[in-house]
């Protein structure tokens, strides 16, 4: 895909409401989805309309191509397709969601320079930012809590090469680092046969088998 002056990657823009110019020349916003202005009866402005229609768990861009990556998922796992909250900020998949942040995250890291940052925004909501990191390959410099009930929280990484200490992992696909080892998630209670892992674990044995 060509990108020219194309060096900063919104990975999952939405609404584009992060940024102070939505319409950035140097950025490409991408998303799963696209949605007209009045698809949300409260928000009659709000749109979504992405550069370019594509899943943060399967970018189509090179490795190494860019210098800063905004990742801001969706954080709620349990909204109903036509609620409201996931019109406007979409929503996890209840069975999938371990599996899906932790390969978008994979993807963001793979597309991102040496020397690169990623900004990583997560919600407490409903799932732990302690949880949702340990789900990735990489950690956080630093952080920061933000919103009135210290709930949204934002990480700083950066892409350090393997010959300055750091683990590169754009050495090939980012489908050639087998997920299953990296959700490591910390179990707190025993694992039941219908369980979130036990689906997460079937889905990537047939997707690294």
């Amino acid at each position: 895909m060509e990108l020219k002056n194309k060096f900063i990657l919104d990975a999952c823009c939405g609404g584009r409401m992060l940024w102070f110019n939505k319409k950035h020349p140097n950025t490409i916003y991408i998303d799963n989805r696209i949605a007209e202005k009045g698809h949300i009866d409260h928000r009659p402005n709000h749109e979504v309309q992405p550069d370019r229609v594509m899943d943060f768990t399967k970018l189509e861009f090179e490795d190494n191509s860019f210098k800063l990556v905004v990742f801001d998922p969706p954080h709620l796992k349990t909204l109903g397709k036509n609620s409201r909250f996931a019109k406007t900020y979409g929503s996890l998949n209840a069975e999938t969601w371990q599996y899906d942040l932790a390969k978008g995250f994979k993807e963001c890291w793979r597309v991102l320079d040496d020397y690169g940052v990623l900004i990583f925004k997560w919600n407490e909501e409903e799932i732990s930012s302690e949880t949702v990191l340990s789900l990735f390959i990489e950690k956080p410099l630093f952080g920061h809590t933000t919103g009135s009930k210290s709930r949204t929280k934002w990480f700083c990484f950066i892409k350090i090469p393997i010959a300055n200490g750091g683990t590169n992992f754009t050495k090939s696909s980012a489908d050639d680092f087998p997920t299953e080892s990296l959700i490591s998630v910390k179990r707190q209670s025993a694992d039941s046969q219908n369980s979130p892992h036990d689906t997460l674990k079937a889905k990537e044995e047939a997707n690294f088998s």
